[in-house]
């Protein structure tokens, strides 16, 4: 990822270069336009201007200038193919390499497409050349760039979920492993606990068993020992006794 941060950092000093000679661009396409004696149609395509450039460029500063917007045109386009391995993506990602394939195919038609704010390239142009001839062959590379720089945007976010995503189920599961081992030894533990209050509670019925017997066996060795004192002697008959 960051060899393509820093590819594309290096691309965006190479724009900014051409985009300080954006009026010698327009000069040259005007030039071969008019050696080709094609000036009623737009520079609709990437293709076009390769063709201008090999056929019809008579002079040495044209063909700086055309070669260096060809080469960053190539140079994006190889950085779009090498950013299809740097990461999986999804449908997003996938969506911006797709469009910026499709922008930089050397065929693709360029001639609706306009930079926006904050590229001000558009408004470099006049009225007619903006509308009828230059306008999507100046906004190709500043479009194509946006797209680039969201792609790494969402790859970034992507990556920091997925590592979001990894670390938080490492915690969580370190955090639920000794709850589920407290878990374990109270589980344990209770049983036994339980066990031992029956014995105790056991042991005490049985205590209060055993007083109880012994409190029986006492009420009835008293009353046996009562009625022992309280008998009487042999029956006499009424009258005197000796």
């Amino acid at each position: 990822m960051n060899e393509a941060k820093d590819a594309l950092r290096h691309i965006e000093q190479k724009y900014k270069l051409f985009l300080q000679q954006q009026f010698t661009f327009i000069g040259a396409l005007q030039h071969t336009r008019e050696n080709a004696h094609d000036m009623i149609r737009p520079v609709a395509s990437i293709g076009q201007v390769q063709s201008y450039m090999d056929h019809h460029c008579n002079n040495t500063t044209d063909r700086r200038i055309l070669t260096m917007f060809l080469n960053i045109c190539s140079d994006l386009s190889k950085l779009c193919h090498k950013l299809e391995t740097v990461h999986p993506g999804n449908s997003v990602t996938n969506g911006i390499l797709e469009r910026c394939k499709l922008l930089l195919s050397h065929s693709n038609d360029l001639s609706a497409i306009r930079a926006k704010y904050p590229h001000d390239v558009v408004n470099h142009l006049s009225c007619d050349e903006a509308k009828n001839h230059y306008g999507g062959v100046v906004s190709l590379i500043p479009i194509v760039l946006d797209c680039m720089k969201e792609w790494v945007a969402h790859t970034e976010k992507l990556s920091q979920r997925m590592l979001y995503n990894v670390s938080g189920g490492s915690a969580t599961s370190e955090k639920r492993a000794p709850q589920d081992a407290s878990a374990r030894a109270a589980t344990s533990q209770t049983p036994q606990s339980g066990h031992f209050e029956t014995q105790i509670s056991t042991s005490n019925k049985d205590n209060v068993q055993v007083q109880g017997d012994e409190h029986v066996r006492k009420k009835n060795l008293n009353e046996t020992a009562k009625h022992s004192g309280k008998r009487k002697g042999p029956w006499k008959p009424p009258g005197r006794h000796a």
